[in-house]
């Protein structure tokens, strides 16, 4: 609380602020409600992976485009920023996306409003570089890849060629959609925490949501209708689906540097573990095979 308070007193606009904190939730970073702000404090080791001035420019053009907070305080040097709080919106969790009426299409209505917003983030989120990038990071610590990984990585250039068979335009994309990042008032779904945001296929944002939030068949296609406006064409259901084997490929490595960091959020070698073997799974499933063959018909 007391790093809290002297956040506040660093910022102009909010040092004269006496009132009440509350810890809010975080994997890396440490948040909290400051009466009408939601103030972010970086993780450690966040420098490592988080570059803090495309975050600041995707959060501001997300609020200009209505799906997030508006932003009243960044440090790109520091990562500090501080949000307007969302009154009234409960934070998401893969049983709340069973539980709340309508929130898979309250998520994909608010993915649809992001996409087509025209907005333009800096970073360009590209699956391969980034696995590439986290490998090169955690080649410095002293913790293990689980058994098989580059061979599935090796395997994954099958998923590379159906996805440039027809390439599709890349959109403002959140990219790491935590159900954690979701704020529901129950008519309107905001998403917060802009920190892996970047260009990307646009279909990335709703598989790893499904994947993230445990996702049924059922909330899927709720999500998706909400998202096209009707039904999805076999192409666009492939997307989504290899994109939760991809998601997972890749935040296997993130969870293995938040192992490296001693993040005391979660155990996360369990966590790398599991992702990884989800991934294997999907890769393997027939249906898996018969998603990439839709993707290169278009």
């Amino acid at each position: 609380m007391e790093e809290a308070r002297a956040a506040l007193a660093a910022i102009p606009a909010l040092a004269g602020y006496e009132g009440s904190l509350e810890r809010l939730g975080g994997l890396t970073n440490r948040v909290y409600r400051a009466g009408e702000v939601c103030l972010r404090i970086p993780g450690k080791g966040t420098q490592e992976y988080i570059n803090r001035a495309n975050e600041a420019v995707a959060a501001r053009e997300a609020a200009k485009a209505g799906v997030s907070p508006e932003v009243l305080h960044v440090d790109a040097a520091t990562g500090i920023m501080a949000t307007r709080f969302v009154v009234g919106a409960e934070t998401m969790s893969p049983e709340k996306f069973k539980t709340r009426k309508g929130s898979p299409a309250r998520a994909g209505e608010a993915f649809r409003k992001l996409h087509s917003s025209g907005a333009v983030f800096p970073f360009r989120f590209e699956l391969f570089a980034m696995i590439d990038d986290y490998l090169k990071v955690l080649s410095t610590k002293d913790v293990a890849l689980p058994p098989g990984y580059h061979d599935v990585v090796r395997e994954a250039e099958v998923v590379r060629e159906a996805l440039a068979a027809h390439p599709i335009q890349l959109a403002a994309c959140h990219c790491d959609p935590l159900c954690e990042n979701f704020l529901d008032t129950g008519e309107r779904m905001w998403i917060v925490d802009w920190e892996y945001s970047g260009m990307n296929d646009p279909l990335w944002d709703l598989g790893d949501l499904s994947v993230e939030g445990k996702f049924d068949a059922a909330q899927d296609e709720e999500m998706m209708r909400a998202y096209f406006g009707g039904e999805a064409w076999p192409a666009e259901r492939g997307r989504v689906v290899i994109h939760k084997a991809m998601c997972d490929l890749l935040w296997t490595l993130w969870g293995l540097i938040q192992l490296a960091n001693d993040n005391p959020a979660d155990d996360f070698r369990a966590y790398a573990d599991g992702r990884f073997a989800r991934c294997k799974a999907l890769m393997e499933a027939a249906e898996f095979s018969r998603h990439l063959a839709a993707i290169r018909n278009g």
